[in-house]
């Protein structure tokens, strides 16, 4: 799908806005601290649901505001319009609609635009801990797949009974316990099942976009880790249950699986200078897009560039352009604080695009 208009009243720093897009490239110039990572933001959470950096919904809201408003016209494949809408007030829940009608559940809403964002935060898929890089599986895997995320739901649910077992001070209930661990284990593979497929499917598109990017200097993997390897997971969670009841949370379970990036063979995180992260990174993410392109809704998704040339050399810079520019990548937004590389990418693509200035939270319009 594409976004046509985007309506932002109250989004963080941004207090009002009416902005008509392009098809093709919005570019969004600007200082830091001005506001263009709060525009994709908005786009963003119109799509999964939630703010892409923000772990509380109320933190959204613009300050010395009651709610939030972002809506969003949408022109489907097939020629016709669609209104997604997103409301939060303090205090309360937020409240999503499609053309005008509530959602029940807003897992049903995930998937119906796909969504790929390349960001500074994502140093943390290197840096940070393996939740990062599930949470990153489970992001891509959940926007083409509905059953992994209610999966997914289920399982989460089971683990967090069954630690909540663990951690009472007498002996829990061991029938208790079993159904539970039951439930964790016949969901835990299915997620097992879903993402070792995934990994496998993904890595090839990956390495083609980093053997492009880095003009085939670096040799890169990915290898997906999980307690399923050793076996029946039922047999892995039940076989340390003492354990478990002694830390009080479960030590095993696809909970702790972990995606290994590797560079020449070494761990990422131990080798790559932060060009080589930051190419590894926007890789993982080009590839993201390609294969939710052919795997989800077979609409192409849209994708979110926030500050993606900080760190790389010339040369990486180059082939990022042609790659962005080459017209495979549907509708773009990409923010910046240089506006020749925007300008690079204008003049490389000769595609439909529209120029915006953003400053203390106003957007306008550049001819």
């Amino acid at each position: 799908m594409i976004l046509r208009s985007l309506s932002i009243l109250n989004y963080k720093n941004l207090e009002e806005a009416q902005l008509q897009l392009s098809s093709g490239m919005n570019c969004f110039i600007g200082q830091n601290g001005m506001g263009k990572t709060n525009i994709l933001d908005a786009i963003y959470f119109l799509s999964m649901c939630k703010s892409s950096n923000s772990s509380q919904d109320q933190m959204v809201i613009r300050h010395d505001a009651d709610f939030m408003m972002v809506q969003g016209m949408y022109l489907k494949e097939d020629g016709t319009d669609e209104e997604i809408s997103c409301g939060l007030k303090r205090g309360q829940k937020k409240s999503f609609r499609r053309s005008k009608k509530a959602y029940k559940r807003l897992a049903e809403h995930i998937g119906l635009i796909p969504i790929v964002l390349v960001s500074p935060a994502d140093h943390m898929l290197v840096a940070g801990g393996s939740e990062e890089r599930r949470r990153f599986m489970d992001m891509m895997i959940s926007q083409c797949d509905l059953p992994y995320l209610d999966s997914l739901v289920r399982y989460n649910k089971a683990l967090q009974q069954r630690n909540a077992l663990l951690k009472m001070e007498e002996e829990p209930d061991p029938d208790l316990l079993s159904m539970w661990e039951e439930m964790m284990a016949k969901e835990g593979e299915f997620i097992y099942d879903k993402r070792r497929q995934y990994v496998e499917a993904f890595t090839p598109l990956f390495q083609e976009f980093h053997n492009q990017i880095s003009l085939g200097r670096e040799k890169v993997e990915l290898r997906y880790a999980s307690h399923c390897q050793r076996g029946p997971l039922l047999d892995v969670i039940q076989r340390d249950r003492h354990k478990d009841r002694a830390v009080g949370y479960s030590l095993h379970g696809i909970h702790k699986d972990d995606l290994e990036m590797t560079l020449g063979g070494f761990p990422l995180k131990r080798e790559g200078s932060q060009g080589q992260n930051k190419t590894y990174l926007i890789a993982l993410k080009l590839a993201q897009f390609d294969f939710l392109h052919r795997t989800g809704s077979h609409t192409a998704p849209i994708l979110l560039l926030d500050d993606i040339f900080d760190k790389l050399d010339s040369s990486r810079v180059e082939q990022i352009v042609k790659l962005v520019s080459s017209g495979n990548f549907g509708q773009t937004f990409v923010t910046d604080t240089n506006r020749d590389h925007l300008d690079g990418i204008l003049r490389s693509g000769g595609m439909d695009y529209k120029l915006f200035h953003v400053e203390n939270g106003t957007i306008s319009c550049k001819e």
